[in-house]
């Protein structure tokens, strides 16, 4: 079993950055490709971004470009997702989701063996 704990949530202004860090107790997340979703009040799960154990990353469609960034820690064995001007529709919980099929990255949330509980992101106006 592996368990996820996300962190760096938090109550931010619009046009503010974030960097959001996802870990696994215990254990490394360098073996393990991961992804990160969100999910606002009222709305469906969507994918955000993920990342394969060689660092080749993906983004949802239509996602601005260079807004989102993911990237690996390998020092720490941790992933991050860095969200640049923040809007208030990135309300949401953001989740990270770990996949043994480290060679994939995926944006359907069935890609995903392993989820975190999720940290919450609140950009205000």
């Amino acid at each position: 079993q592996v368990h996820l704990v996300e962190s760096g949530g938090g109550l931010v202004q619009a046009g503010g950055s974030l960097t959001l860090a996802c870990a696994a107790s215990g254990r490394t997340l360098s073996t393990f490709g991961v992804g990160w979703f969100r999910q606002a009040p009222g709305k469906s799960r969507e994918f955000v971004a993920a990342v394969t154990s060689s660092d080749i990353a993906t983004y949802a469609f239509g996602s601005e470009t260079g807004r989102f960034n993911i990237s690996r820690d390998h020092a720490k064995g941790t992933v991050n997702l860095q969200i640049h001007a923040l809007k208030p529709e990135d309300t949401a919980v953001y989740l990270c989701a770990a996949a043994r099929a480290y060679w994939v990255v995926s944006r359907l949330q069935s890609g995903y063996d392993y989820w975190g509980q999720g940290t919450q992101v609140t950009v205000s106006s």
